[in-house]
């Protein structure tokens, strides 16, 4: 099996046939041996009973169908995990990503020897103000935070090394950062070609303006993981015990400056009066919470599991 193409949907029944069609005539001309994985996020239209037909009718096309909207990330998870080919491409199902551009995003992984092709939609057809000046500023965000110099992460359009979709976990809404998962994960010749971008021919977009929030969010928290995700008590209980002594140290430092006024007859107050002594209680005490975030969160990470964050209702040629 030379290529995976993966594609997660929600609700894209007018151009599955059209897509299947067109992939597959780029497949054919180019001699590839493929196949074609598509996930039904929970669609509530006809598209799994063309998936269906699809499947029956070419053993290349496969499905797996979940039993609500689980979200894009879990789809292309669950679609990494069944794909056998050596490149896997990834794209959307709405017609706006050129299948014609498999041919040159195999190439540039198999001949120069790229862990990963990231698609750059250099001139897109979306609205200016709902979706283009927010993705730049986004993506600008990505660039400076990741340190990957790509200019479009939200594009669907990606070729991947079979070995970088197997050593990666997709989850939450962490399918924009999949570069910056496989960054992480050691993969780190990574490259950027730009693909033609097409005007949505039928439905609506599934992404609000939401997305963007979601996206800067799911950003701190693939930075934070990268560094502490398998060594919690490195930052929380770093910070734990710097505060912990520093409020320590501050309520030494006014119980013995209180003794020593006594001591010599001066008058003073009392130490519940002073305001230091409630910073540096509460310094203690934050202290010790976050001491504590961080051993637990090293028990969680010894003990956890893989589970799943999607149910699969349905599986075709698998």
């Amino acid at each position: 099996m030379e290529i995976s193409v993966v594609i997660p949907l929600l609700n894209e029944e007018e151009s599955l046939i059209e897509l299947h069609d067109w992939i597959a005539k780029v497949m054919q001309s180019n001699r590839y041996l493929y196949e074609i994985i598509f996930i039904d996020d929970g669609s509530t239209d006809n598209s799994w009973h063309i998936i269906k037909q699809l499947s029956s009718k070419y053993e290349s096309v496969k499905g797996i169908r979940f039993q609500r909207n689980f979200g894009k990330s879990q789809a292309l998870d669950a679609g990494f995990e069944i794909a056998q080919g050596n490149i896997v491409i990834t794209m959307d199902a709405d017609l706006q990503d050129n299948p014609e551009e498999i041919p040159e995003l195999y190439n540039l992984i198999t001949s120069q020897n790229f862990d990963l092709i990231s698609g750059w939609k250099k001139k897109r057809y979306d609205n200016v103000v709902t979706k283009n000046i927010p993705s730049k500023l986004f993506n600008a965000v990505a660039r400076k935070t990741s340190g990957l110099q790509l200019h479009d992460f939200n594009c669907g359009l990606k070729a991947y090394k079979n070995e970088v979709i197997k050593n990666i976990k997709v989850s939450g809404e962490m399918h924009r950062y999949i570069p910056v998962l496989a960054k992480n994960e050691g993969y780190t010749n990574i490259g950027e070609k730009v693909v033609q971008h097409q005007a949505r021919k039928y439905g609506e977009t599934k992404f609000g303006i939401n997305r963007f929030i979601n996206g800067f969010l799911d950003l701190i928290t693939i930075s934070f993981l990268s560094k502490f995700g398998k060594r919690p008590m490195h930052f929380f209980g770093l910070w734990g015990t710097l505060m912990f002594l520093f409020g320590t140290s501050l309520a030494f430092y006014i119980g013995a400056y209180k003794l020593y006024k006594v001591y010599n007859g001066i008058k003073t107050i009392l130490v519940t009066d002073n305001p230091w002594f409630y910073i540096a209680l509460t310094s203690m005490i934050l202290g010790t919470l976050l001491f504590l975030a961080g051993f637990i969160g090293e028990l969680i990470i010894r003990n956890k599991n893989d589970e799943k964050h999607y149910k699969i209702k349905e599986k075709l040629n698998l």
